[in-house]
């Protein structure tokens, strides 16, 4: 089975929130696009928060987020995985987080989109001193979870307290 390599963040000087995935699905990996699978829930839910239409085109995505102060990225950098479910991930690898909340100092909370990214995050990163203080698990946006948008979305709005 071949190693995937997740992406670099999606980051600038004004982000206060990080959302962590746990690693990009089939879709995402071959459009190299975050959440690029058509049913999962991140754009809709995101734009929803704002109450703003949604965008279609990936750069005006990657613009609004910066904009609104959220950074994204993976916990983990390189894996093994058949298919896109999280819990096919093996052998994983972490990204480089130390260096990223150096890097970006004015992130002060973490929302974890789905278990796994949490549970993948306490395992092989932790609690850094440098890291953000305050961290939440929030309901998968990935198709498999199957709870209705709007629970989701009422979940998602604790970040909207942080920006």
């Amino acid at each position: 089975m071949e190693r995937l390599q997740s992406f670099g963040p999606i980051a600038d000087e004004n982000s206060k929130i990080l959302i962590l995935g746990s690693m990009p699905g089939v879709q995402s990996l071959l459009e190299q696009q975050y959440y690029a699978h058509p049913k999962n829930q991140f754009w809709p839910i995101i734009f929803a928060l704002f109450e703003e239409p949604i965008e279609h085109e990936y750069e005006k995505r990657v613009r609004f987020v910066l904009k609104k102060g959220i950074a994204i990225w993976d916990v983990v950098a390189t894996c093994q995985r058949k298919g896109s479910l999280d819990s096919n991930i093996k052998n994983e690898t972490f990204n480089d987080f130390k260096n990223f909340y150096l890097a970006y100092p004015n992130i002060r909370f973490i929302a974890f989109n789905g278990v796994k990214a949490f549970e993948l995050y306490k395992k092989g990163v932790g609690w850094l001193d440098a890291g953000p203080k305050e961290y939440r698990q929030l309901p998968s946006t990935s198709p498999a979870n199957t709870i209705k948008l709007e629970e989701k979305l009422d979940k998602w709005k604790i970040i909207l307290n942080y920006l």
